[in-house]
């Protein structure tokens, strides 16, 4: 399979952003250690940065979708870099959540952008592919970076993470001047309008879906480190091999879930996954003292955390076709409202005095909630689809 040259800058991009995403994850320990805070309070940087991608994804695609898409990307691309440089040098856990949340303001623009570039460049039928070959890049961090930035920080200091992130943020920057191509904004437009498609009620099931559905996978993810070396029994030098196989089944799933979209339609595929996320999380609460099994079902859970990301972002360009870049900002908003209500949800049961295998059960009732709201968007709006393709076809026989 041939890749096209010019994905590859949106890829990179991803990867800078996906290893600083969940890199943490493996790291709580070590952070919450020298910051001197607790294991879920060290899980509040998560929501901070996950806040952040909440706060900027809309106020910073509002203010530059008329502008080239290049051009912005570019500019998101040089504050992810400078905030995350400056996350290496945080003094304290306060100034550290500041920086975190500020790291994450670029992200969901980069993403929102960047999900409708990758569309738009893809030959017709293949959109949904091509659009999960731009997040290869997130899922290559999770096979590779993560795991080696994981062990680079156990093994000398957690701020090395922060720089690493840093020198892949100026990798992209270079690649997106060289080799993006300078695609022009369709419009000229105002932040209002961008915000129109919020009026329907199909563009707000799909961001319900993905916070709460998709949010139950983060209760595991949060939590994998204790989860892994206390409850499953794993050393927690082994830990950059586990992240490895999480890593390696995002790789997997997230082209699948591409693959899928394009074949099946994207509402099928997202029931089928929540169903199939719900079914791993408990097994992820109900089998993970058993080694061999919770090593299975990190490379599932992993999977079926990335496979998503095509079809969820096909359905909601579908939703806004006249905001499709704000609406795709909206998406990694509410991916990372996701990942914050994971984080936070997750570790309630943790606070409670409960092992690490609690949170997935969270996680559990979350994928439920979001499989119930996906079957009922289903019969909404694929239905009135088919219904109408009816009517037309009647209409044109007569």
């Amino acid at each position: 399979m041939k890749i096209d040259k010019k994905i590859i800058p949106l890829a990179i991009g991803g990867l800078g952003i996906g290893t600083t995403e969940f890199t943490i994850m493996g790291l709580l320990p070590d952070m919450a250690k020298s910051l001197q805070i607790s294991i879920p309070e060290a899980g509040h940087l998560i929501s901070a940065y996950a806040f952040g991608v909440v706060v900027g994804a809309p106020i910073l695609i509002g203010y530059s979708v008329k502008f080239s898409p290049k051009k912005v990307l570019m500019a998101l691309m040089v504050i992810f870099t400078l905030f995350n440089a400056l996350s290496a040098m945080a003094p304290d856990y306060t100034t550290m959540m500041i920086i975190r949340f500020l790291s994450g303001l670029p992200h969901g623009a980069f993403f929102g952008v960047g999900t409708v570039v990758a569309a738009r460049m893809a030959a017709k039928g293949k959109e949904a592919f091509n659009i999960s070959l731009m997040f290869t890049g997130l899922t290559i961090a999770n096979l590779a970076m993560v795991p080696l930035v994981t062990y680079i920080g156990h093994t000398f200091h957690w701020r090395w993470y922060f720089a690493i992130v840093s020198v892949i943020g100026l990798l992209a920057l270079l690649f997106l001047k060289l080799w993006l191509p300078d695609v022009k904004s369709d419009k000229e437009t105002h932040f209002m309008e961008e915000l129109k498609f919020l009026k329907k009620r199909q563009a707000w099931l799909v961001l319900m879906i993905t916070a709460i559905g998709f949010g139950g996978l983060f209760t595991w993810f949060s939590y994998i480190t204790p989860l892994m070396t206390i409850v499953s029994g794993i050393p927690e030098s082994y830990m950059a091999y586990v992240m490895i196989l999480a890593g390696a089944g995002m790789v997997v799933g997230n082209l699948v879930g591409g693959y899928l979209s394009d074949r099946l339609s994207p509402e099928k595929t997202c029931s089928l996954l929540l169903f199939l996320m719900m079914i791993s999380l408990a097994g992820v609460f109900f089998l993970s003292e058993y080694r061999n099994v919770s090593l299975t079902l990190t490379f599932i859970c992993g999977a079926l955390s990335m496979s998503v990301a095509a079809p969820i972002n096909i359905m909601m360009m579908k939703a806004a076709p006249k905001s499709e870049m704000m609406a795709a900002a909206f998406m990694q908003a509410a991916f990372n409202i996701a990942n914050a209500m994971g984080a936070f949800l997750g570790g309630i049961p943790l606070e409670k005095g409960y092992t690490f295998n609690y949170p997935s059960l969270v996680g559990v009732g979350m994928t439920l909630i979001g499989l119930v709201i996906s079957i009922r968007y289903k019969y909404l709006y694929t239905s009135s689809e088919n219904h109408e393709t009816v009517t037309e076809c009647v209409t044109c026989e007569k």
